[in-house]
C-alpha cells in the first residue's frame, strides 16, 4: 500500500517469518538516498503509529517503523501472548535483513529500547548507532526487589478493577520519584478520576502494558559484556522532565552499566510524541536532538 502526503511517501509491507507476520512501514526510498542508512524506529508495546510525528520530522531520511509481533497489525502464530525482548530482537533482525540496505541507525523507545539492546547483543553488526531512550530495565536498579513489588501491584489492581484503575496505578508508579520506599507502598490505590479517566471496567484483561505480558521486557538483564564488545555506538537517552522517575533511573543505571553517562533529551518519556497518544511531548526539539546525536554530537 502506498500513501503520500507531507514528507516521504510511505509503503507498507508484511514480512512473513516462521511464526509471525510482521507489518512495517518504509517512509522514503530503499535503498536510501544520500549515502545514509535507514533510520529504524521501534517501541514496545507501542506500535508504528506512535512514531508518526517523529518520522515526519526526518523527511530527508528513509525511516522504517514496525509493529511488534502480536501488536497493532502484526500477527503472531506461536501460541504465545508474552512480549519477550530476545524474540522481538530476532524479528527486528529479520526485518533489517529484509530491508536489504545493510546496517541501520536506530531510535528505540521504552520497551523497544530493551529489544534494541537484546538485538545488538545478539546481532552486533545490524546497527551502527543505537539511541536507546529510557529502557525500563528493573534489574539494573539498586531497589529492584521493591520495583518488582510495585510492578506486581499494578497487575493486581488491573486484574481486580480493570484497565482504568490499572492505568491509574501505572501512572502513580511511573511518576514516583526516587526509590520505592515504604511511603510509596503506604499510598492508597489511586482513583482513575484523579487522572481524568472513567472508573468503569470494560472486562478486558489482555493489556500488554498492565498485565504480565510485558514482564519479560522489564525483567530483562542486558548483556553488558556483549554490548561493550559490539561495534555499535550505543547512546542511552533520558528525558529532561523524567528526572528521578522509574524510567529515568533505569536509563541512568543502564548508561552507568555501559560505562557512560545518559544523554539528556528534551521532554519526558514520550517526548517524541505529537498527538498520537494524548501524551504530547516536544517532538520538534526531540527530533533536533536526535539528529545531533545520530550525527555524532
Amino acid at each position: 500500500m502506498l500513501t503520500t502526503g507531507e514528507g516521504n511517501a510511505m509503503t507498507t509491507h508484511i514480512l512473513a517469518i516462521a511464526d509471525a507476520d510482521i507489518a512495517y512501514d518504509v517512509h522514503g526510498p530503499l535503498p536510501p538516498g544520500g549515502g545514509l542508512p535507514p533510520l529504524l524506529m521501534i517501541g514496545q508495546p507501542m506500535d508504528a503509529r506512535g512514531f508518526a510525528t517523529l518520522a515526519s520530522l526526518f523527511p530527508d531520511r528513509t525511516v522504517v517503523t514496525y509493529d511488534p509481533r502480536g501488536l497493532g497489525r502484526s500477527v503472531r502464530r506461536d501460541g504465545r501472548t508474552d512480549n519477550t525482548p530476545t524474540v522481538q530482537a530476532a524479528d527486528v533482525h529479520a526485518l533489517i535483513e529484509a530491508l536489504g540496505a545493510g546496517p541501520v541507525e536506530m531510535f528505540a523507545s521504552s520497551g523497544g529500547a530493551v529489544t534494541a539492546l537484546a538485538l545488538v547483543a545478539a546481532h552486533p553488526t545490524d546497527v551502527t548507532t543505537l539511541v536507546a531512550h529510557e529502557p525500563p530495565l528493573i534489574p539494573v536498579l539498586p531497589d529492584a526487589d521493591a520495583v518488582f513489588r510495585a510492578r506486581d501491584g499494578i497487575r493486581e489492581v488491573y486484574e481486580a478493577r480493570g484497565s482504568n484503575a490499572g492505568m491509574a496505578a501505572f501512572i502513580a508508579m511511573t511518576s514516583w520519584e526516587g526509590e520505592y520506599t515504604d511511603d510509596y507502598f503506604a499510598q492508597p490505590v489511586p482513583d482513575p478520576a484523579q487522572f481524568g479517566m472513567p472508573t468503569t471496567d470494560d472486562g478486558s484483561r489482555d493489556d500488554p502494558l498492565l498485565s504480565d505480558r510485558s514482564w519479560p521486557i522489564s525483567s530483562y538483564t542486558p548483556d553488558a559484556a556483549a554490548l561493550a564488545a559490539a561495534p555499535t555506538r550505543i547512546v542511552i537517552a533520558v528525558g529532561e522532565e523524567s528526572a528521578g522517575t522509574f524510567t529515568a533511573r533505569t536509563a541512568v543505571a543502564t548508561a552507568e552499566l555501559l560505562g557512560q553517562t545518559a544523554t539528556v533529551f528534551p521532554s519526558h518519556h514520550g517526548g517524541f510524541l505529537g498527538g498520537e497518544h494524548g501524551y504530547a511531548g516536544k517532538p520538534e526539539a526531540f527530533a533536533q536532538k536526535l539528529r545531533e546525536v545520530l550525527n555524532g554530537g
